[in-house]
């Protein structure tokens, strides 16, 4: 039962950085490679490639995006958020896609990376996971990824540290949706 639920419901992973050359992005692609390492049912969803409205509380819900970005949450068995830090947050862009697509979001176990110029924003990604835990149910992965570009090669690649960071969160959260699906079918 749970290996036929991995296969039809797979990890999101949303990259919500909508820069060009963007460092989120890049963590986004190695929790997508380690979620392929350890052959679990994925999909990378980049924002940069998604036409939707800012979030007004109203018509945005009309727009022809919306549906299908809010059914990706939906069926997914877990969400990893991989969102860059401005202004010691996630940027605006991973703020609205949850807003667009609410309930969506409902019980689902959550992971974050979060890319930052400096160290001092480590805390960035608490508002968010607040927010998640109260309005949603989420359940946040305790473990989530902090990088800044020293945790980069000169090829941009993940540092060996950081690529283990990321398998971690990947691991967690995979083991954290199986466990939450577990609990599922003994209450039924």
């Amino acid at each position: 039962m749970m290996e036929t639920d991995a296969q039809q419901n797979p990890i999101l992973i949303l990259s919500c950085s909508l820069n060009p050359d963007s460092g989120s992005h890049r963590l986004a692609a190695a929790a997508a490679e380690a979620a392929s390492a350890r052959d679990s049912a994925h999909e990378l969803v980049d924002l940069r490639e998604w036409d939707l409205p800012i979030c007004d509380g109203n018509e945005c819900y009309n727009h022809p995006s919306v549906e299908p970005m809010s059914q990706k949450v939906k069926t997914a068995r877990a969400v990893l958020i991989a969102s860059p830090v401005y202004n010691y947050d996630l940027n605006a862009a991973a703020k609205n896609v949850v807003e667009l697509t609410g309930r969506a979001w409902l019980e689902k176990p959550v992971g974050m990376l979060c890319m930052a110029g400096g160290h001092g924003s480590y805390m960035s990604p608490i508002g968010l996971a607040n927010s998640l835990m109260l309005d949603f149910r989420c359940h946040i992965v305790p473990r989530f990824v902090y990088a800044t570009s020293d945790d980069f090669t000169e090829d941009h690649a993940p540092s060996p540290v950081l690529g283990g960071r990321i398998r971690q969160l990947v691991e967690a959260s995979v083991d954290l949706a199986d466990a939450l699906q577990w609990v599922k079918t003994r209450r039924l």
